[in-house]
């Protein structure tokens, strides 16, 4: 069988819009709407709350600390000149008889007016520590209940922060959930032709680290961008009330930022995708060291397999030192930014308070709200570090999801329901190629009854193992028509004429579990005594009885901890597990010896009465007892008949058998 084109490297893509790919998201998004919903709404409860905290701190220091009850009024300094210095008074309330004998000891300090009594803040520490506490009793318990308001806050931003992560981590491992499975269920319904061309590795590296930042996307960027958003609109707001003339001075750098936000975005929005590109070659270059090593010892490839490796792992590092660039400069330039508005702050807002424009809570709450208001712009740079490393992988996602290399099926209403037998199989002029203008197979038409035994022999490469991949329908025909039952196998469903088949191949693959489940694979109708049975007909019982846990023994990664043999003989076991109408043998004997191919012949013939077989032989003896033998070379049916029909033309079959019998190959070969 001719190998399919060779996979292709990783390539760049178009232009990519992420709005499109957000539209794409929408349908796994969908069933978990309410909790991100919610998750929004938890967020902005707590971006109200981290609001609130410097407002507080502002209304404790202007209302309790600096009370907002001193007032302004003029006191001629005694110089000649009229200009007046503005003094300010501490008002109390005379109702407390402890207030009130404080006053009466100190009457120059304090002007009475009715039930109210002042006192200029200059002259405060004239009185005792004591007078001036049970003066600002109130004060103190001002300030306390402002510190457990803040406490409450705190203990309250606790709490939606666990709620937040908790709903955000539910909605966004369900949506990695459905789209992993909506993802590993593509990848199942596509054709052989595509995974030819796409090494394992890379189709890992979407179903594994491209999901994975997909789910980073759910629960770091899409919620907390509301979150950052809504704090950057919130202190604009706060700020603008407090004093709009300070904010403005302070906004006077948006600009900067602004632009260096657009820079940063479009550098890095390329490097993430060359990042994800060169992640999946390397996990691709890894995959095929690791699973060719063995050819890379033999013939001592491992100085240019190194080689290869660090070429392209520099690769992944200069993206990489490319990525850490951008963000060396972004994110100094934002905190130099940030030092920029603080220091305007300091300086303008400093000013306003020696001029008594504004209160030091004001100046505070200022310096509060601007630290603040450059977290965010970091964050959404952070965000967006992920965000363009999500969409990068969605862009691959969904190109994988879009691939439609898929072998054609009728609609479940349209395609008849699957045959009780299998009475016929046909092949009618059928060509196939797997590279255009290169047919592996030219013109071929044959007929199995059922019940009949059809071999096919040939030299390497003459389309063998290509014709039952047809039967099997893992290929579609390039020209002509495989019928079963008379009808054109495109006409029924895969999946049913499949049930009713079982193929052993030259190379048996098996999972990495039991061999129970390796012979079963899902069938619970199987008891053990149907086990036993067909571990004895398969002549693999001696195999399970040297394992210490018998038919429950795991297997490592495709069986490789059994021998070639094994896995061929654990895989005939598989096959006669599913009693099936119709089995192919391609080369099922290959890595066994000789002795043990003549009881697996005995089993396979009292496995295959009255049921069709078709056997591809590289041993002729494997095909002398079938009721038709099919000889194909370069693609096309030279001979056909009986091995004695054969035997007796001496045909190509005849060099074949002399090939495989004459200690002379060498001449033998010639003649061919």
């Amino acid at each position: 069988m001719y190998a399919e084109y060779g996979y292709s490297d990783e390539k760049p893509l178009g232009k990519a819009y992420d709005l499109g790919l957000f539209k794409r998201l929408y349908p796994y998004v969908r069933p978990y709407r309410k909790l991100l919903i919610w998750a929004v709404i938890i967020v902005l409860l707590i971006s109200v709350l981290e609001l609130a905290l410097p407002y507080v701190t502002k209304v404790a220091i202007d209302r309790f600390i600096v009370p907002q009850t001193l007032e302004e009024t003029d006191i001629q300094t005694g110089g000649n000149d009229g200009e007046a210095d503005k003094a300010r008074f501490l008002t109390v309330e005379l109702e407390d008889s402890k207030v009130r004998k404080i006053v009466q000891d100190h009457p120059p300090l304090f002007s009475t007016e009715g039930n109210t009594a002042r006192v200029p803040v200059a002259d405060l520490d004239r009185l005792s520590r004591e007078e001036i506490s049970l003066l600002r009793a109130e004060d103190l318990k001002g300030v306390a209940r402002i510190a457990m308001l803040f406490i409450a806050i705190i203990v309250f931003q606790f709490i939606l922060n666990f709620l937040q992560v908790m709903v955000l981590e539910y909605a966004g491992q369900g949506i990695m959930h459905d789209l992993r499975i909506a993802l590993f269920s593509h990848l199942q319904t596509l054709s052989l032709s595509f995974f030819n061309r796409n090494p394992i590795a890379r189709l890992v590296t979407r179903t594994t680290n491209d999901i994975q930042n997909m789910h980073e996307l759910f629960t770091s960027v899409i919620v907390f961008v509301f979150k950052d958003f809504a704090l950057l609109v919130g202190i604009t707001g706060v700020m603008l009330a407090i004093d709009w003339r300070l904010a403005l001075i302070c906004f006077t750098v948006l600009p900067f930022v602004l632009y260096a936000s657009l820079n940063f975005s479009k550098r890095a929005r390329e490097v993430f995708r060359i990042l994800r590109i060169k992640t999946a070659e390397i996990n691709t270059r890894f995959s095929e060291t690791i699973a060719g090593m063995r050819v890379i010892q033999l013939f001592r490839r491992e100085k240019q397999n190194f080689e290869g490796f660090r070429a392209l792992n520099h690769e992944f590092y200069d993206a990489g030192m490319e990525q850490v660039r951008i963000f060396a400069v972004f994110m100094p330039l934002i905190e130099i930014l940030s030092s920029v508005a603080l220091a305007l702050v300091i300086y303008f807002g400093g000013a306003g308070v020696l001029s008594e424009r504004i209160t030091i809570g004001v100046l505070v709450a200022f310096i509060s709200y601007m630290r603040m208001f450059f977290r965010p712009i970091r964050d959404i740079a952070e965000k967006y570090n992920v965000l363009q490393n999500a969409m990068s992988s969605a862009e691959r996602i969904f190109l994988l999801l879009d691939t439609d290399d898929r072998l054609p099926e009728p609609a479940p209403e349209k395609a008849p329901p699957a045959p009780d037998r299998i009475d016929s199989i046909e092949l009618a002029d059928v060509c196939l190629s797997y590279i255009p203008n290169e047919p592996v197979l030219r013109g071929v038409s044959l007929r199995v009854k059922a019940g009949e035994t059809m071999a096919i022999v040939g030299p390497t490469g003459s389309g063998k193992t290509s014709l039952t991949n047809l039967i099997a329908r893992f290929y579609d025909p390039t020209a002509g028509r495989v019928r079963i039952n008379n009808r054109d196998i495109r006409e029924w469903r895969a999946g049913d004429l499949r049930s009713r088949m079982a193929l052993v191949s030259q190379d048996p693959f098996l999972f990495s579990e039991s061999i129970r489940s390796n012979i079963v694979l899902g069938d619970g109708r199987l008891t053990d005594a149907d086990l036993t049975r067909i571990l004895e007909e398969s002549n693999s019982r001696a195999i399970v009885d040297r394992l210490s846990e018998g038919l429950d023994t795991p297997l490592s990664e495709a069986g490789a901890s059994l021998s070639s043999g094994e896995r061929q003989l654990i895989s005939i076991a598989r096959a006669f597990a599913r009693n099936p109408e119709l089995i192919i043998l391609d080369e099922a004997t290959s890595y066994i010896d000789s002795e043990t191919e003549i009881r697996i012949q005995q089993a396979l013939a009292n496995r295959m009465r009255n049921r069709t077989a078709i056997l591809v032989a590289h041993r002729l003896s494997t095909a002398r007892h079938a009721d038709n033998i099919i000889v194909l070379h370069q693609g096309r049916i030279i001979e056909s008949g009986t091995h004695s029909q054969l035997m007796g033309r001496k045909g190509f079959y005849y060099r074949l058998n002399r090939v495989q019998k004459s200690p002379e190959v060498s001449e033998v070969l010639e003649t061919l």
